[in-house]
């Protein structure tokens, strides 16, 4: 497991007064304030959420020591991450993105397929991507059926193949495995 989640990541400035545009990746976006100081991927900064509002898409937040916009421009790209045991613990057949990411991906007969590469929703479900050595890259539905084994131990996850991409069985578990996004107190 990483030892480091990016949770956020700063844009552009807003106003003039040093507040940034703030993307989060946490189920609930004001999570970020209760996690302390951020750092960057190197550890070599951080920085503390003082203040944070709603917007579209995204928070307007001011940071701690950031009082201009000059200084708010230069942070425009950093992401911001948190030790992962600062993360709440997650539910049966829950898993973070930052878990899942870099897991070997084997067939139940034991076969490598891959590696994840990515989890995805695009609005009709979580979907897993699988990235061979070499060639196209797989996209499967997150499901049991589907992934019926996620070790993370063992660093793998099992993939059941389907035999058709419509018309799945109808007994079969589709229940949705539940990746979340960094964490939520």
């Amino acid at each position: 497991m990483p030892a480091h989640i990016c949770i956020a990541r700063i844009g552009a400035p807003h106003g003039v007064r040093g507040a940034v545009k703030l993307w989060t990746f946490t189920e609930d976006p004001f999570a970020v304030q209760s996690y302390g100081p951020l750092l960057t991927k190197d550890g070599a900064r951080s920085f503390e959420v003082e203040t944070a509002r709603e917007a579209k898409g995204h928070l307007v937040a001011t940071l701690k020591g950031i009082a201009t916009r000059e200084e708010a421009e230069r942070l425009n790209g950093i992401e911001l991450y948190i030790a992962r045991e600062k993360l709440p613990d997650t539910d049966e057949n829950e898993y973070y993105h930052a878990d899942l990411i870099g897991l070997a991906a084997v067939t139940s007969a034991g076969e490598p397929l891959g590696r994840v590469a990515a989890i995805h929703n695009f609005g009709a479900g979580d979907i897993i991507e699988i990235a061979p050595p070499s060639g196209s890259t797989l996209l499967l539905p997150f499901t049991n059926a589907i992934v019926p084994t996620v070790d993370l131990a063992a660093g793998r996850v099992v993939i059941e193949l389907p035999n058709e991409i419509v018309g799945d069985e109808p007994d079969a578990d589709l229940s949705p495995r539940r990746p979340r996004e960094s964490g939520d107190p």
